[in-house]
């Protein structure tokens, strides 16, 4: 267990050092400062508010593991009650930790492209970003061995680590998305429709609230996110590990090496970037990651010829070819999504083109370029789940899930990179700054989105893999061999596992329509009521429209939340391990289906307005920009909001059903 803690501590040291270089770099001027304290303020109290509601739950369901062997002979107690909270404190620190050093880079990275150009935007960025990646990872691996130590890798109590840091995902991304989608759709939608202004306007009320929404959704609740996925990734492994009765005890910390072998390929693969940044970003970002993967997967050959055994017929070798089929197929997930998503490509400029046709095309095309760009990942990723089996059987599934997110470092890097590029692009509109600075922030913003779409694209692959691994090993806790579909009992678990990502995704909509709905209402009305604001001779008010995204995301977020929570165990209390087994098969399927095609969807609407706004079929101010702008509020929850809380959902669910898989056997 030296390694993962070592590597775990070594991307901690990182964290400081890239911290250290945000905070050594200029804020800019009176006016940016300002404006980057009052992200900061409404970013704290958003997280503040929401982690004291998220603190509920997590106490009240640690207190039910703690009592259940009270009233039940089971493995449950009191170490996994405290391996739950652990699990919760680890992914909300990770959380707060990448939003407050986002929060701070935003305006140094804005006068970095001022003063220093693009390379220098582009370091002070990536370093914002990497202190939320590498957060995730050190913090997510070091509170596993920690775990696993101490508890000696009990299963059940390591399995209650994920399902803490599973449950503050879910909470984090979809109230951090509902936050940010229903300020950006307000201000959007009144000030550059309706009003005509631009983007990120001093003017707008709510362009303080999209810019906090920035960092709670796309940073904090990126985080979150990413840091369930990687910790389930694990320990599903781990768990197929111990279900499945394997005799050597180094398969079950295998995941854990090679995790810390990812580890250092995310190091070099950031300090790559910040090297070779000149006047492509988007080709220094992607050169990274696949940098950080090449060296992950040679990185692995080496770990698992030291550690790995023969095992139920499999090579000793198998666990190291099914990480390099999950890797590849990450490569593979994530370069679709960079070509349905990336205005250097056909599809997105095509839908920039039909926007010219008005707001109803840009939306049904848009729809069409995230429904075609679930194709190939889903044949990849089958095929990897083939390839995986074939060379390690179950166990195999799990360490593909792994491999995909092994570079988990630099993906979440990458991926909180882009909303303090984003930030740093309305801090210039807002500070009124030179407007060559705004056009390096947007450049960067641009790239942004295409990474941000990777990271959703890796985060979705994963669930499913790992989904698949926490099933298997749920039905051999519960003593089930097989889910016959045609056992009537199972067929109904399909079927209403299949409808509920339908379900959840409604809620959220509905959430983010809610919060839209008042933002637009709030910035109508300071329009309308403060003198002078749309002349430019008052200031709006700011924290109202900050405190109408916070009661919103709050109150939107515990429904769906809850539901997730207690359907499995309803549906496995009430109608039986087969059953809910079917449940979970059926989520899967449709939920990597909607996770990939919102994604994609979303990634595609927006940069095609960014396209057009770099002065393509009318620029700026254009009928053609108003419909993409129309089409980019439609994709923006697609993309923030539901598409990445869904892969949540289903694992969130699975593991759920593993850890209380001792109640239903």
């Amino acid at each position: 267990m030296v390694a993962p803690i070592a590597a775990s501590l070594l991307a901690l040291a990182f964290v400081v050092y890239l911290a250290l270089d945000v905070l050594r770099s200029d804020e800019g001027n009176e006016r940016m400062v300002q404006i980057s304290r009052m992200i900061q303020a409404g970013a704290r109290a958003f997280l503040k508010r929401e982690y004291t509601y998220v603190s509920i739950f997590v106490l009240v369901i640690a207190a039910l593991m703690a009592i259940a062997p009270l009233f039940s002979d089971v493995e449950l107690g009191w170490r996994t009650s405290v391996a739950f909270i652990f699990g919760s404190i680890m992914s909300g620190l990770a959380g707060y930790i990448g939003m407050s050093i986002a929060t701070r880079a935003n305006a140094r990275t804005a006068e970095a492209a001022r003063t220093k150009g693009l390379k220098g935007a582009l370091s002070v960025a990536v370093s914002g970003g990497g202190v939320m990646g590498m957060s995730v990872v050190g913090l997510a691996l070091l509170g596993l061995a920690i775990t696993y130590i101490i508890f000696n890798g009990e299963p059940v109590v390591v399995n209650g680590y994920a399902m803490g840091a599973s449950l503050v995902a879910l909470f984090a991304r979809s109230g951090g998305g509902i936050f940010t989608k229903g300020a950006d759709m307000g201000a959007d939608l009144v000030g550059k429709v309706e009003a005509g202004i631009p983007e990120d306007d001093p003017r707008n009320p709510a362009v303080i609230a999209d810019n906090v929404g920035d960092n709670v959704g796309d940073v904090a609740g990126l985080g979150a996110d990413l840091l369930e996925s990687y910790v389930e990734s694990m320990v599903a492994s781990m768990a197929l590990a111990s279900a499945l009765g394997i005799a050597a005890p180094q398969l079950k910390l295998l995941p854990m090496y090679i995790a810390a072998v990812g580890i250092v390929g995310s190091i070099i693969g950031i300090l790559y970037v910040k090297w070779a940044a000149k006047d492509n970003p988007q080709s220094a970002l992607m050169g990274g990651t696949y940098v950080s993967a090449i060296l992950t997967m040679v990185g692995s050959y080496f770990v698992v010829k030291a550690y790995g055994v023969d095992f139920d017929g499999y090579s000793k070798l198998g666990p190291f070819w099914a990480t390099v089929a999950g890797v590849i197929s990450g490569m593979i997930v994530g370069f679709t999504s960079e070509y349905f998503t990336s205005a250097k490509y056909r599809p997105v400029r095509r839908l920039a083109e039909e926007s010219q046709s008005g707001p109803a095309i840009t939306v049904t095309g848009g729809l069409a370029v995230g429904m075609m760009s679930t194709a190939i990942p889903v044949i990849v990723l089958a095929v990897a789940v083939w390839l995986a089996h074939h060379f390690a059987g179950v166990y195999g599934v799990g360490m593909a899930a792994l491999g995909m997110l092994a570079t988990t470092g630099m993906v979440v890097s990458v991926d909180s990179y882009g909303p303090v590029a984003d930030n740093a692009g309305g801090i210039a509109e807002m500070a009124e700054l030179d407007p060559n600075v705004r056009k390096i922030t947007d450049n960067l913003d641009a790239v942004g989105n295409t990474t941000a779409a990777i990271g959703k694209g890796f985060a979705i692959g994963s669930a499913a893999f790992a989904a698949m691994g926490l099933l298997v090993a749920y039905m051999h806790a519960v003593g089930l061999k097989v889910a016959d579909i045609k056992d009537p009992k199972v067929l109904m678990g399909l079927l209403i596992g299949g409808m509920l990502p339908f379900l959840f995704s409604s809620m959220l909509f509905q959430a983010v329509s809610k919060a839209a709905f008042k933002m637009i209402d709030e910035v109508r009305r300071q329009f309308r009521e403060i003198p002078g604001l749309l002349e430019g001779k008052a200031m709006p008010d700011p924290e109202s429209c900050v405190d109408i995204s916070t009661r919103g995301a709050i109150q939107g977020m515990l429904l769906p939340g809850t539901m997730a929570i207690v359907t499995p165990l309803f549906v496995g209390f009430v109608f039986g391990p087969a059953t809910l087994a079917g449940l979970l098969v059926g989520a899967v399927v449709t939920g990597v289906m909607l996770g990939i095609q919102m994604a994609n969807s979303g990634g595609a609407m927006d940069n095609a307005k960014k396209y057009i706004e770099e002065g393509h079929f009318g620029g700026k101010g254009s009928e053609t920009h108003k419909a993409a702008v129309i089409g980019d509020t439609v994709g923006d929850p697609l993309k923030d909001t539901v598409g990445p809380s869904i892969n949540i959902l289903i694992k969130l669910m699975s593991v759920i059903s593993l850890v209380f898989a001792p109640l239903l056997r």
